[in-house]
């Protein structure tokens, strides 16, 4: 790491031109090739993917395509009067035009019927996308025939942006820019890691939009790439620009101290990164389509990030010289050695605290947690509707009117696709869909519609309740378990439950058998790892039972705050719903890998102690008052971002952002600066041993590397700093 500091050094003005040229370069690139988002999210392997699967043998275009609805309403006339037909269907001819649209389900049509509300005041048309690339300008097209007797609303997939603001992200940024300040004092000092982690998740951001050309990627990736790269990428600048301040303010002639900052933190941010990588790619056990190019595309972005901190920020640290101290550092004159482990500061209180009360801290840390993440029991994966927005968004109005007029499950239907290979195939179909109609839950059942010459047929059921009630996935278990089951027996006849509602309810079902998998594979990476960098079997088993509980305090307080509806209001989504599948799985894997980054910056300075002096409790306390104060700046900075996100206002990602900032926070000030430090003490000599002939096995691997000077040295006068100034 020292080389590679050393080369940078030297280097500098081609490294930092390397990066500028690599952002434009890959510019140029997306301006030319664009992006190929999904935001398909069928499953394989599920009784919903074989019903798309056997209707899309058959040439029909249900599983691929992406619809959205135009509805009316008039309060002094039919919805289909001849008055309201000459300002709608001219409409619906405008919106068949636009790029993209594949055709309109009308219900001006003979078959269209169902598409009129009882009361006829209320009908809507189908819009069936085959890109939704211009789907703003059908939806404009569509609002703005609207007048004071005919009011007209979009809704559905295809009309729901669910790209969030990116003001979030400038927030996110500034809120870090300002608690860098406060802690450095320098504007260069605070400047250095937003400029290495933005340079960072633009580069990565860039690469991933071209990626989604070979990769299933839905569109949200973008956002929560910036969300985990920027909290990531000013992480690990920090932690790199503290140290080399301190072997700065330590005696250290430039050079000499970004090469002892890279070969001490930039280990520990390899070290780090890779176990967030790790934990992201943790995600391809779970084998789920789109899920394998987030968890490809999110470590692509923390490689990248790590990349930019081990490169672009030594560049810019041997460029800017001694401006990344505080102004009066650089006048300083000679003070006498200070011994770390008895330096005054809060940390270093505390330290002293939890040493003297080991018991006691770690039993109130660990009852506040156990409290925090007992929530997660009652976790309820899903996807949220329209019906939980916010009320007087477009969104909601849309929900409203529709559920008005065609009831709560309008936006809920299932598809039911069956094989009818031969007479009694048909005619146990046909007694089927007429009992799924007196079935509890089931608001009205279409007709059948036969294809591939009658061996295959398909019909929708409407519930009445809305996607994300917990009666429609009893309904789809119903259906499937009894109802369906008790008509195929004793035929050839097969039936399916697809739909967008099934698909959902797959995915969560088949997503929460496979999370208890997901975090063994993750937990026993990290002991792993952990054991191979400190030599030690307790401090590997203390940091993976850490990890694990800060992923239950991440999901319980999701869980509080938007599955029980105790926090959307105040972040300006909505009312209650289920966690949305995709951020129970992101949070399990990047909260998994950012506890580990401050597992590995805490222990790495225990360890260092602990090689040097042999004596547990000094290392316990050295190692967490050491690190006490740019764990804590860290675990804001990366809270401030997170949280940022929280007020995007699309749910994804108010959820993500929100509970990966209460699991950075909580894993920081309670797990690793209490709780891991108490249970050190309490164990004493024990956290370091191992059995010799383990030893011996395992390869060398060193993450704190060494220091080119002591930490505590004497501190030279600005001009003496001034005089050491050798980039050469």
């Amino acid at each position: 790491m020292a080389a590679l500091a050393r080369w940078c050094i030297r280097h500098r003005k081609l490294v930092i031109g390397g990066w500028v040229a690599l952002l434009l370069g890959l510019g140029a690139a997306l301006g030319t090739a664009g992006t190929a988002f999904s935001d398909s999210t069928r499953l394989p392997a599920s009784d919903s993917s074989t019903a798309y699967g056997l209707l899309a043998k058959a040439g029909n275009d249900a599983a691929s395509a992406t619809t959205g609805t135009i509805v009316w309403r008039t309060d002094s006339d039919s919805a289909i009067s001849p008055t309201t037909r000459s300002t709608i269907a001219p409409m619906l001819e405008r919106v068949s035009a636009v790029d993209g649209v594949a055709h309109v389900l009308s219900p001006f049509t003979p078959n269209g019927s169902v598409q009129v509300s009882k009361d006829g005041r209320t009908a809507y048309a189908t819009v069936v996308f085959a890109s939704t690339s211009h789907a703003k300008q059908a939806a404009h097209l569509a609002k703005e025939v609207s007048n004071a007797r005919l009011t007209v609303q979009v809704g559905g997939n295809a009309f729901t942006d669910h790209m969030p603001s990116q003001a979030s992200e400038i927030v996110g940024v500034l809120a870090a820019l300002v608690v860098l300040l406060l802690v450095f004092r320098s504007l260069w000092a605070a400047a250095l890691p937003i400029i290495t982690g933005v340079t960072g998740v633009g580069v990565s951001t860039l690469t991933v939009m071209l990626l989604s050309h070979a990769l299933t990627l839905p569109s949200v990736v973008t956002s929560m790439g910036a969300l985990i790269g920027l909290g990531v990428g000013i992480d690990y600048a920090l932690f790199i620009v503290n140290r080399q301040r301190k072997s700065l303010r330590g005696g250290a002639d430039l050079t000499t101290a970004i090469s002892t900052a890279m070969n001490t933190s930039g280990r520990a941010v390899i070290f780090a990164g890779g176990t967030v990588i790790i934990a992201l790619l943790g995600m391809l056990v779970l084998n789920v389509g789109f899920l394998n190019g987030m968890a490809v595309s999110a470590a692509l972005t923390v490689l990248i990030t790590v990349a930019a901190a081990v490169t672009l920020l030594p560049a810019l640290l041997a460029s800017i010289g001694l401006k990344v101290l505080r102004r009066s550092d650089r006048k300083l004159q000679p003070l006498p050695a200070v011994d770390s482990s008895a330096e005054p500061g809060l940390w270093a209180r505390w330290a002293a605290i939890v040493e003297r009360r080991p018991l006691i801290s770690s039993v109130l840390a660990l009852a506040v947690l156990v409290v925090l993440a007992a929530p997660a029991v009652a976790l309820r994966l899903g996807s949220a509707d329209a019906s939980s927005d916010p009320k007087g968004t477009s969104t909601r109005s849309y929900n409203d009117t529709m559920s008005r007029a065609f009831g709560a499950g309008f936006d809920s239907q299932l598809l039911l696709v069956a094989e009818t290979p031969d007479q009694q195939a048909r005619l146990a179909w046909d007694r089927l869909t007429t009992e799924i109609g007196h079935v509890d839950g089931v608001a009205s059942v279409g007709s059948p519609t036969a294809l591939s010459g009658g061996a295959l047929s398909m019909v929708s059921v409407t519930p009445t309740t809305t996607a994300q009630a917990r009666a429609t996935s009893a309904l789809v278990a119903e259906l499937r378990s009894g109802v369906i089951t008790g008509a195929e027996s004793g035929t050839h006849l097969r039936v399916h439950v697809g739909g967008s509602t099934a698909t959902s309810i797959d995915f969560a079902r088949a997503l929460t058998s496979k999370l208890p998998l997901f975090l063994l594979v993750i937990a026993a990476l990290g002991f792993v790892l952990l054991a191979l960098a400190f030599r030690s079997l307790l401090v590997p088993a203390i940091g993976a039972v850490g990890n694990l509980l800060t992923i239950a305090v991440a999901l319980g307080t999701t869980v509080v705050l938007f599955q029980w509806g105790w926090g959307p209001a105040v972040f300006g989504i909505g009312g209650g719903a289920p966690l949305e599948y995709i951020v129970a799985v992101l949070i399990v894997g990047v909260v998994f890998g950012l506890s580990m980054d401050y597992h590995v910056f805490l222990v790495s300075r225990m360890h260092e102690e602990w090689n040097a002096t042999s004596n547990n409790p000094r290392a316990v306390r050295v190692g967490a008052a050491d690190t006490g104060r740019v764990i804590a700046t860290a675990a804001t900075i990366m809270a401030c971002v997170f949280a940022a996100f929280g007020f995007a206002g699309v749910r994804v990602t108010s959820e993500f952002g929100v509970g990966l900032a209460l699991a950075v926070l909580v894993d920081a000030f309670l797990l690793r600066m209490t709780l891991i430090p108490a249970v050190m003490h309490l164990c004493g000599k024990r956290n370091w041993a191992i059995p010799a002939w383990l030893d011996r096995a395992m390869p060398q691997l060193s993450v704190e590397g060494t220091a080119t000077i002591p930490l505590s040295s004497e501190l030279p006068t600005g001009e003496q700093l001034r005089q050491r100034v050798d980039v050469a």
